[in-house]
């Protein structure tokens, strides 16, 4: 648990790190100051005469109220964020003290709404945290009430799956143009099915399978709800929501496994796993790793927020596990949930106790020696139990809310040979969370490019930070996984296996080089 006192800052012990202020804030000082940010250098100048030529402020402009709407957002931050501490360390990438005086410099010079939004949203976009964003603007008002729950009553499958949301807005071609190239042959569409999947004659003779997953949630996978709503309408099984999801769920999977198998029985000698241009998903993310072996999978250790809403996480995790106690599980998996239990209670209590963040501002904290992170534990991405053996179907009932993969587990080990995965800057979320199970877990190497560094984000909705005076709204993310050198993974993934694209570099150049640079390491591999 951390110690109130890791939390203190005080203005005596701010002296090793105070600087010069940035900018004068008088509208008369005579300066100019350079300065390095994270984002690169940058001149901020009040230049002799600039009170004379500068057009007043228009009389609608309230400075002072954007000042308020900017302490505003850093006090939900010191409460909520759960980035917070990372991006207060020197490992976090982003000077947070420097940051800071730059942005009230701006709005102390900013002469409209514009200008002052304009710094708001840079404070934000440095972070360089995609779940850390801004929302669309609403309009003000009272909301309607909801209209009632969807009624399935009457529609046939492709109406009933629409109406559900099923439906893909992501790109289901491959990340690189593989499908271009000589020695490709396509096995599976991605459309009529649910992956892309083909495979490449390497200069050898040897076959790499290729699969894209493009998303890491089932709603992005129409075909599956299809197929899905036609078996449980031919089985007289009543469609509703959560069977439908369970099903659509069940058959990601499936179908995953059966490409693996395919895969296998054709001989090839490894697998590419596509999650290029993959913006996340869910805890499929970290399921799907066991499909691709079958030696023990761990999953990250996952910390969230210490703040009011956590506890509606924790809760909901406490009611699993009682629930799996009332089924009768065996011994072996009752100890298991009573000592989860504890953990998750514990959890509950720091929740409800506020740690001070407000130091982030002044100075910059060591990731791991901080005792001040304002973050509790929170079991892994995998649920309470980081791993969890194959349960027998007496256990498996109440096993699988200690650990969630086992809902899955006669999927597992559909692949146990070579596998490496494709990242680019734009796979994020769930996807980066698959990149990093399978790497700390030694089941495949990451080739291509950094990942885009979203990491975690949400364990529970959460309600938008509103600004009380411009309405600006922001997200802010209540959770963290963990990498194995205990770094956020909001810091992104880096490949084990650079292929970055060259300046103006034709794509199916670009790809042709990934392939050259896995056929090269499975090569040094044998």
């Amino acid at each position: 648990m951390q110690s109130l006192q890791g939390c203190r800052w005080q203005a005596a012990a701010h002296g090793p790190y105070r600087s010069e202020v940035l900018v004068t804030m008088s509208r008369r000082a005579h300066i100019q100051r350079w300065r390095w940010f994270p984002w690169g250098f940058m001149a901020i100048a009040v230049l002799p005469g600039l009170a004379a030529q500068t057009a007043p402020p228009a009389p609608t402009f309230d400075r002072a109220a954007w000042q308020a709407d900017y302490a505003a957002l850093k006090t939900e931050l010191e409460q909520r964020y759960a980035n917070l501490a990372w991006f207060a360390s020197p490992q976090g990438g982003v000077d947070l003290p420097a940051l800071d005086r730059y942005t009230e410099a701006t709005l102390a010079i900013a002469n409209n709404d514009g200008q002052a939004a304009s710094a708001i949203g840079n404070f934000v976009r440095s972070f360089h945290d995609d779940h850390f964003s801004a929302l669309p603007m609403l309009q003000p008002g009272i909301a309607e009430a909801s209209p009632p729950a969807i009624s399935l009553t009457g529609m046939d499958a492709a109406a009933g799956c629409a109406a559900l949301g099923y439906t893909s807005d992501m790109r289901v071609s491959f990340s690189a143009p593989f499908e271009s190239l000589p020695g490709f042959h396509m096995t599976s569409d991605g459309l009529s099915s649910a992956f892309r999947a083909g495979e490449m004659t390497l200069d050898d003779g040897r076959k790499l399978g290729i699969v894209r997953i493009h998303n890491f949630h089932q709603n992005q996978y129409p075909h599956l709800c299809l197929s899905a709503w036609n078996t449980l309408q031919q089985s007289s099984k009543a469609i509703d929501l959560d069977t439908l999801q369970k099903e659509v769920e069940t058959s990601w999977y499936i179908a995953l496994a059966t490409q693996l198998k395919h895969f296998h029985d054709d001989g090839v000698a490894a697998v590419l796993v596509d999650i290029g241009q993959n913006n996340g998903g869910n805890d499929s993310g970290d399921a799907a790793a066991r499909l691709f072996t079958a030696r023990p999978v761990r999953s990250s250790l996952l910390l969230i927020s210490q703040s009011a809403e956590a506890s509606g996480y924790l809760d909901e995790q406490i009611s699993e596990m009682q629930t799996a106690l009332s089924l009768k599980p065996s011994p072996a998996i009752a100890s298991l949930l009573h000592s989860h239990l504890a953990v998750f209670t514990d959890s509950k209590k720091q929740a409800s106790r506020p740690r001070a963040m407000h130091w982030v501002w002044h100075i910059r904290r060591d990731w791991k020696t901080n005792a001040c992170k304002r973050l509790i534990p929170a079991g892994t991405s995998g649920g309470p139990a980081g791993y969890l053996p194959p349960t027998r179907d007496a256990d498996n009932e109440s096993a699988r809310r200690l650990h969630w993969p086992l809902a899955m587990q006669r999927q597992w080990a559909a692949w146990t040979g070579p596998v490496y995965v494709l990242t680019d800057a734009k796979t994020y979320s769930a996807a980066e969370m698959f990149a990093v199970v399978m790497r700390n877990n030694g089941i495949a190497r990451t080739v291509g490019a950094t990942t885009g560094g979203a990491g975690c984000g949400f364990m529970i909705d959460a309600k938008p930070v509103v600004l009380p005076h411009s309405h600006l709204r922001f997200r802010i993310p209540n959770c963290i996984r963990l990498r194995a050198d205990d770094s956020d993974e909001v810091a992104g993934i880096a490949p084990d296996l650079p292929v970055l694209p060259f300046e103006g570099e034709n794509k199916r150049a670009w790809a042709t080089r990934i392939l050259r640079t896995v056929d090269d390491d499975l090569k040094m591999s044998r």
